[in-house]
């Protein structure tokens, strides 16, 4: 029956069977991916010797505060997947921890790394097509029926490649012409082409519906409904991804002072910034796999460190990740309770602080 009501309930036959647990977990998973705060809405599992007990509301509070913090220790170091508070803790309350932490720390390198390659302070992976290009590349074999589950990278990989070819066509499109790829001449030709990347997977959806349904949630850039498989896939580009940002930071230095400089002491800049693209193409792949286009963290982090800690890329790159990750999971915690019971989608607040930060800077840089 369909729950529209945080008062209706469902019928418990038999509570000690584990399809009866399993059932309610999906129900729990759905409304995450509906925007519900599962919560509120989710008519729960309660143990009762009544065969027929109905859960109400006030119960489905109940189970959830009966989780504190010796169920999270327990559920921890003696997980019992048979054990319901357990499963909802590290099936849906870990992963959901885990998968801002990936996230955010991979769009923070990514974003830091990305305006150091192209010495443009408004340069953000969702604002220069990154994002769309990874999600346009996502929805684009989803609808083909393109299946490479054998291949268990294969959904970060394609939005890795996505992404490293629209940037590719702002870099290309940028520097056309007299003068070259300046910062303003990049920041509106990442906006072109992000639109129309954009109008592309619309049109991609509005014709399949099928995938529509599959993807609206991750396309609105949200944490619900992920599991423990989609993060694994995506840490081992993201991982790859970090490894050459820091192998090259060394080089970024340099780069920073100039062209000339660079070239003078030795700095091979066709290669550097060739790595540079492979791997902010493999951290913006990694995170939208896991979370969709989720925008503006990217512009964030890497002035927060600059301004707070370091303008050293050795020292901000990995200082990038703990501060992108604690920034996208205060992000997902505004988003699920400050409409509660529903829940906005953890991209929206994101955009929220992000755009008016991004009219601020370029206020400041292009005046």
């Amino acid at each position: 029956m369909p729950i529209s009501e945080p008062t209706a309930v469902f019928s418990i036959r038999d509570d000690r069977d584990m399809e009866i647990k399993q059932a309610v977990l999906q129900v729990y998973r759905a409304l995450e991916e509906k925007g519900y705060n599962p919560i509120n809405q989710l008519v729960g599992y309660i143990l009762s010797e009544d065969p027929t007990y109905i859960t109400t509301y006030k119960n489905a509070r109940a189970i959830i505060r009966r989780i504190d913090r010796d169920d999270l220790l327990q559920a921890l170091l003696e997980y019992n997947p048979r054990n319901f508070e357990q499963r909802i803790i590290v099936e849906l309350r870990l992963v959901r921890l885990a998968a801002a932490l990936l996230t955010g720390a991979a769009l923070g390198v990514a974003g830091l790394l990305l305006q150091t390659v192209i010495r443009n302070p408004l340069g953000e992976p969702h604002i220069l097509g990154l994002n769309a290009g990874a999600s346009l590349a996502v929805v684009a074999t989803s609808a083909l029926g393109l299946s490479l589950g054998a291949f268990p990278a294969a959904r970060p990989l394609t939005a890795a490649c996505g992404a490293a070819l629209l940037f590719g066509g702002v870099m290309a499109l940028a520097s056309a012409g007299r003068g070259g790829a300046t910062p303003l001449r990049i920041t509106l030709c990442g906006v072109a082409l992000s639109a129309f990347a954009s109008a592309v997977t619309a049109a991609i959806l509005i014709l399949d519906e099928q995938t529509l349904l599959a993807m609206r949630t991750w396309l609105a850039g949200d944490l619900a409904g992920l599991n423990w498989s989609t993060l694994q896939t995506a840490l081992v580009p993201a991982l790859i991804g970090l490894g050459v940002a820091l192998l090259i930071a060394p080089r970024l230095n340099v780069l920073a002072l100039g062209d000339k400089v660079a070239l003078g002491l030795g700095v091979n800049l066709v290669q550097t910034r060739l790595l540079g693209l492979l791997a902010i193409a493999l951290l913006c792949g990694a995170a939208v796999a896991v979370a969709g286009p989720i925008g503006f963290v990217g512009l964030v982090v890497p002035h927060v460190v600059r301004r707070l800690v370091t303008e050293d890329i050795r020292l901000a790159l990995p200082l990038a990740a703990p501060v992108g990750a604690l920034a996208l999971v205060l992000a997902d915690i505004a988003a699920r309770t400050l409409v509660a019971p529903q829940e906005l989608a953890t991209g929206a607040m994101t955009a929220l602080v992000g755009a008016p930060l991004f009219i601020f800077i370029a206020a400041r840089f292009f005046k």
